[in-house]
């Protein structure tokens, strides 16, 4: 660990739990909550403007995972920090966990970082994230509650100026227990879905879904909305409603809940 530290009084804390509660078996991630930047970093060289943009968090995706957790009586963790600090869906030894350009923004203040910085950024965010959610699943397990570990994203309709297709994507890697019924699901209700797009999680891109669900053998799935969909409050709620009645529907017709009487 380095010797000064990197989060300051007046920094927030790296998580928030919401509904730490919650009895269902529904365990909800969002590695993107938050767009914060510890005080001692600055902007990181970054301007304003961007700060608004998917580069710098998952726009709408807290907001909906909060409405999610609340239908579905669910546990959830938000990160509080930007992607740009560190991303916290990526491995730390991946190229994207700290990047010094995110699409055609150039990211000044992660150039050249000394294994101290580094060491910071991993300490402090990363790994009290994710030492959290550990916490979390090793206490249901230990009790015998079941899990279906859900993470929450959003995507842009437009990346490098290329429109995309999709309203909404179902990630998943190895497992499809969940994800395949929820596919079924979703496009019988008439929304364009991706099936392991506009993203395809692996082992060197992604943490959540091969750390949590596929090693621990937890049935999961990775959701990713539009951001434009979700952008305000009542987008979230509309959508965050959905996706939790979706949620059920496909873990019942996985056999993973009871059915409905």
């Amino acid at each position: 660990m380095p010797s000064s530290r990197l989060l300051g009084p007046a920094d927030p804390a790296p998580f928030t739990v919401h509904r730490a509660d919650g009895a269902s078996p529904f365990l909800l991630t969002c590695d993107h909550a938050g767009r914060a930047v510890p005080a001692a970093l600055g902007d990181l060289g970054v301007p304003a403007p961007e700060w608004d943009r998917h580069i710098a968090w998952d726009i709408g995706a807290a907001g909906m995972a909060q409405v999610m957790a609340e239908a579905l009586d669910a546990w959830l963790i938000c990160q509080t920090y930007s992607r740009l600090v560190i991303d916290c869906n990526r491995p730390l030894n991946a190229p994207g966990s700290i990047v010094s350009r995110s699409e055609r923004t150039e990211v000044p203040g992660n150039r050249d970082l000394s294994v101290e910085a580094i060491a910071a950024r991993r300490g402090e965010i990363f790994a009290p994230y994710h030492q959290r959610t550990v916490q979390e699943l090793d206490r249901r397990a230990a009790a015998g509650q079941p899990t279906i570990l859900v993470t929450v994203h959003s995507f842009t309709p437009v990346f490098m100026d290329d429109a995309r297709a999709w309203e909404l994507g179902v990630l998943y890697q190895r497992d499809a227990r969940l994800a395949h019924p929820l596919l079924e699901v979703m496009r019988a209700d008439g929304w364009r879905v991706g099936d392991n797009q506009p993203y395809a999680v692996t082992d060197a891109t992604d943490y959540a879904i091969p750390v949590y669900g596929e090693q621990r053998g937890l049935p999961h799935v990775e959701l990713e909305v539009r951001q434009d969909l979700i952008a305000d409050a009542d987008g979230q709620h509309v959508w965050g409603e959905r996706m939790a009645g979706w949620l059920v529907r496909a873990a019942e017709l996985a056999g993973l809940l009871p059915p409905p009487r």
